[in-house]
């Protein structure tokens, strides 16, 4: 009874770390996203889901903060 109350409170624990660790990732692509002028909670959601996908996008997507020729829209 006490090893099965052990190893389930272990289990709490570690799906807790991993959970903490899986959204702090993925605020990564939708802060990249958010940098560029793109939507960061539209990013932020992509990244819960398919991590890898939303940090290639993230780098890849035009930066829509730079007007034409590279100057900052203000």
């Amino acid at each position: 009874m006490l090893m099965t109350l052990i190893a389930a409170n272990g289990m709490w624990l570690w799906t807790t770390i991993v959970i903490l660790i899986w959204f702090a990732l993925a605020f990564w692509p939708a802060r990249v996203a958010a940098r560029k002028g793109h939507s960061f909670l539209g990013y932020f959601l992509f990244s819960l889901v398919f991590f890898p996908a939303a940090l290639i996008v993230a780098y890849l997507v035009s930066d829509r903060t730079k007007g034409v020729g590279g100057a900052a829209v203000a």
